[in-house]
């Protein structure tokens, strides 16, 4: 049978497409229906009038993410406690691959998530795939100057909100280990000597899981937190039945909870200048959990 060259056309770029929609939607889920979305209708599409298949197939997913972006906007106004991106394992074996998943960090996709939806997809589109203005318009159906006007804003406020030191990858992975290592063993002390004074923490439990409704801010407090869930059940789960594996999310070193059959949680951390831990973000939302339990790991790109 002959390969169909719609398919093997698409299949070359599905990983791009993949990366575009994620980095709009900050969902996993969200993302795959958007390919998918995007290959129905490349398969209608009169292929004979298309000169550049990728910028094609590119600003056909940047449009459906941004339409499902607006529509995930409004349910998130009601979604109970904090809100964070789906996590996903990564795969960064060179270094463009560490360039494109630095970009699908928890912490630069948090801060998109305070863009407006235009502003999020300009972003995206600038700033990871080097789209130009005219192409970008296209996209979104904006004209030029709004395009301009918008990258322009969200430039600004992803610079004053981003973390300002990205971590050195070997030492983030020292890190996390050490701190597996102190939350896991209920070891406040060594908790403590890794957490920065100002240390911050985000749980999404989206309601369906117990987690705490507000940030937990400072060192204390964030310790304490640790300390606590590492001598009682978590999710009806004993600490001593809890697997524990170090893995790739995001694009940096992360934590995967698992136990009774299913992943119960995932943890990332942010580092700051002096090699504390700045940030962390823990995800027990069991609906942002499938992409990881599956095991299914991204290679994400960028770049045209």
């Amino acid at each position: 049978m002959t390969p169909d060259p719609r398919g093997q056309v698409f299949d070359e770029y599905r990983h791009l497409l993949f990366s575009v929609a994620y980095r709009i939607l900050g969902s996993a889920a969200d993302a795959e229906d958007a390919v998918q979305d995007a290959w129905l209708r490349w398969s209608a599409a009169d292929r004979s009038r298309v000169a550049d298949p990728k910028g094609y197939l590119a600003r056909i997913v940047s449009n459906l993410a941004l339409d499902r972006l607006r529509s995930a906007r409004v349910r998130r106004e009601t979604y109970v406690g904090p809100w964070l991106p789906e996590p996903i394992l990564t795969s960064t074996d060179t270094a463009d691959d560490v360039a494109a998943t630095d970009a699908v960090s928890m912490a630069l996709l948090v801060v998109l998530e305070t863009l407006t939806p235009l502003e999020r997809a300009v972003f995206v589109l600038k700033e990871a795939f080097g789209f130009s203005h005219a192409e970008i318009a296209e996209a979104v159906d904006r004209s030029e100057d709004a395009v301009r006007q918008a990258a322009h804003r969200a430039r600004g406020h992803v610079r004053a909100r981003r973390p300002r030191f990205p971590a050195d990858r070997v030492r983030q992975r020292e890190v996390t280990e050490r701190f597996v290592t102190a939350a896991t063993g209920g070891d406040i002390n060594l908790l403590m000597q890794l957490l920065a004074p100002d240390v911050t923490l985000w749980t999404d439990g989206g309601g369906k899981v117990r987690q705490a409704m507000r940030p937990v801010t400072g060192a204390d407090r964030v310790g304490a937190w640790f300390a606590g869930i590492a001598t009682r059940p978590y999710q009806g789960v004993e600490p001593a039945d809890m697997t524990v594996e170090l893995v790739e999310l995001n694009g940096q070193a992360g934590i995967v909870f698992s136990g009774a059959g299913r992943v119960i949680a995932t943890l990332t951390l942010d580092l700051a200048e002096d090699g504390r831990i700045a940030g962390i973000h823990n995800v027990a939302n069991p609906d942002k959990l499938h992409a990881v339990g599956a095991r299914t790991v991204h290679r994400i790109e960028t770049g045209r």
